[in-house]
Parts: structure tokens; sequence; C-alpha cells
């Protein structure tokens, strides 16, 4: 029997078996899983220094400014992601209102006089110091876990989620969503469908629902370009998408010189730190949303098979994740990762060769930004948290 005091005492005996429990955790972590994370964070810093040195440069700043500061912010990235792994997922429903509750309460204060508009968007918080946080991206993980607490819940006798239920999940998910097109970012809202279309499929909602949000989708999209809802530059991008010989000076711009990027890199490439578009800065943005490009010119064909192979690994870990997690809240927190991370995968690459327009998402581990490379990590952990305590009992 264990009394008394200091080490022998029951409270000793419980602080030790839970940082046992801890290290265990992380003996678990699935490990393709981190190694493709940990491959594509190296690779993305590469790619953000060659995006950024000749600019900085020729801007008199310090040339690695970009760099030091993804660094710095893979590192808290790295370790948020640490942190939600050895977390009990299953724990998180307890707070999944106040997550969500924080998310709505960014995406208002963006849209409120502390709002900044940078490239088109309202989308942004500037804290001072070159520091801004994209509230949108922190939305993701909000209605991931808010998803999976109200579908991974099915009601006595019911298989999969209830009508309530589902009304329940669309219209909570149509509150951030309505406040990131208000700003607008088109590219996040399609992300936030992709999630909610996912995890419904997975959920075991009946196909109906699938069918009428689809239909609501397009009807809803026919209605927003016949009534003018959309900003010019959004309208110009998807003009720029369909015929970008168009208009190659104006709204075509970006996507012509962005192919451009990535046919000139042939095979293997121009080697990194020697592509002439990328140092010519002909291609804007190129650390963050085309720094596909980035890779195409300077590694070549090979270099950005290889990215897309690591995201490939991240996104077949997830769903190995998902098909073997103890609940059914754990499978569906993790394909709503899956979802968003595919998603965003597909539209970041797929913009960048030209078959998807244009809309502003950051390739995730791979591009430059805090709120997006936090809000990724976070998505790993949430991957990492249900691998560990796959067993119900874990």
């Amino acid at each position: 029997m264990i009394t008394g005091s200091g080490v022998g005492s029951v409270e000793g005996y419980a602080a030790r078996r839970g940082w046992s429990s801890r290290l265990a955790v992380l003996r678990r972590l699935d490990l393709p899983l981190c190694l493709a994370v940990l491959a594509l964070s190296v690779i993305g810093a590469l790619l953000v220094r060659a995006a950024t040195f000749q600019l900085l440069t020729e801007r008199g700043e310090d040339p690695e400014g970009f760099l030091k500061r993804h660094i710095l912010n893979l590192f808290i990235g790295f370790g948020l992601g640490g942190f939600v792994t050895v977390l009990d997922y299953r724990l998180l429903r307890a707070y999944v209102p106040i997550l969500y509750g924080a998310a709505c309460v960014g995406l208002v204060a963006v849209l409120s006089p502390l709002g900044e508009t940078i490239n088109g968007s309202h989308s942004w918080i500037v804290i001072g110091g070159g520091f801004q946080v994209q509230p949108s991206e922190f939305a993701k993980v909000g209605l991931v876990v808010l998803l999976a607490m109200i579908l991974g819940e099915p009601r006595d006798g019911e298989i999969g989620p209830g009508r309530r239920d589902v009304l329940l999940a669309l219209a909570l998910a149509g509150v951030p969503g309505v406040l990131i097109m208000l700003q607008p970012d088109l590219g996040t809202s399609l992300v936030l469908i992709a999630v909610v279309l996912g995890m419904l499929a997975i959920s075991g909602a009946g196909k109906r629902w699938l069918v009428a949000l689809v239909g609501g989708g397009v009807t809803a999209a026919f209605a927003v370009w016949f009534f003018g809802l959309l900003e010019d530059y959004q309208i110009d991008r998807f003009t720029a998408f369909l015929n970008p010989e168009a208009d190659p000076r104006g709204a075509g711009y970006n996507a012509q010189q962005a192919r451009i990027a990535v046919g000139s890199g042939g095979a293997f490439g121009k080697g990194l730190f020697h592509g002439q578009q990328t140092g010519g800065h002909f291609v804007p943005e190129q650390q963050t949303d085309f720094i596909f490009t980035v890779a195409g010119e300077e590694l070549g064909f090979v270099g950005g098979a290889v990215i897309v192979a690591l995201l490939g690994v991240v996104l077949w870990r997830g769903l190995r994740i998902a098909t073997q997690a103890a609940d059914l809240f754990g499978t569906l927190v993790a394909t709503g990762v899956v979802c968003w991370l595919g998603f965003q995968s597909f539209q970041n690459v797929g913009m960048s060769l030209g078959i998807m327009p244009i809309t502003g998402l950051p390739l995730p581990f791979v591009s430059y930004g805090g709120s997006a490379t936090f809000a990724n990590m976070i998505a790993f952990g949430l991957l990492q948290a249900v691998h560990v305590r796959r067993r119900p009992f874990d």
C-alpha cells in the first residue's frame, strides 16, 4: 500500500505515472508522418530563403530576415503540435465550445477596425513588430473539432448523425463560413466546404445531405456570380484561369509567370538559389502562395514531385489514422484534417500549374506564414494524438 508523502506518496506515484504515460505517448508516434512533416518543413525553409534572399538584399534589409522568422515560426509550430499530441484528444469535447467561440471572435475582430487589408483580403490583425495574425487559419481547427463533436456522437438507436445533428453542424459551420466570405477569402471558404463535405460523408450522414449540399453549393456559386457579389480581383482571377492569355500584363500575369517559372525548371531545375524567375521577382508572393513555383524552377520536376510525394505521405498516414481511431470522434478529427490539408495542397499546387484558379492559399508545411504554420502544426498534432491513443484504453 502506498502511503505517506514525498516520493512514496500517492501523489508522487500519480505524478510519475503521468510523466511515464506522456513518454509512452511519444514512443508511439507515427514515425512516417513525423518524417514527412519534418522533411516538408526543411524544404520549405530552403525555398523561403531562395524566394526572399535577393528581394531583401535589394531593399537593404537583412537578407535572411524571412528565413529567421520562418524558422522561429517552425519551432513554435512544432511546440504547439507536440503539446496537442500529448493531450488526450478525447478530452477536447469539453473545450470545443471555447475553441469554436474563440475562432468566431477572431473572425469578428478581423471585420472590426482591428483588421487590416493585405492583397485585397481583409483577413489580418497586425499586432506590431512585423507580426500578423490570420484568424481564419485557426477557424479551420475550430471547425474540425466542432463537427467531430456534433457528428461523432450519434443519439440512441441511430447509426449516424440524425437530422437535428446535421442541421446543427451546418448552421454552426455557416457562421465562420459567412464571416470568412465577408473578408472576402474565397480560398479558405472552399477549404471549409471541403472539410464539411468530407466529415459528413464519413460520419454516416445520409447521401441526400451530400447531394443537397453539392446542389446548393452550385446554385449559390451561380447566384454569387450572377448578382456580382464577388470582388473585382476575384472575378479577374477566374477570368485569368479560364483564359490566361486574355490579359497577360494584368489579371493573367500571376498565373502566366507561375507557369513560366515551373516550366523553365525542366527535369532537375536550375539549382537551389539560382532561379532567374525567382531572383527577378517575376512571380509575386513566392514565399507564401506561390512557393511551389520556386521548387519547380530551382528543383525541377523531380523536386516538385518529391514535395507532392511527401504531402501524399501526410495524407496517407492521416487516412490510416482515421481508419484505426479508437472512436468515431477520433475518426472524424483525422478525416477533417485530411480533407483540409488535402484540398489546400491540391489547390496550391494546382494554381501554380495553371489547372486551378488563384485563391491565395499557402502550401501546408512549406509556405512562409506564422498563422498558417501554427494551424498546420496543430493539425499535425491532432493526427498524432488520435494515433497514439488508437486503442480504447490508451
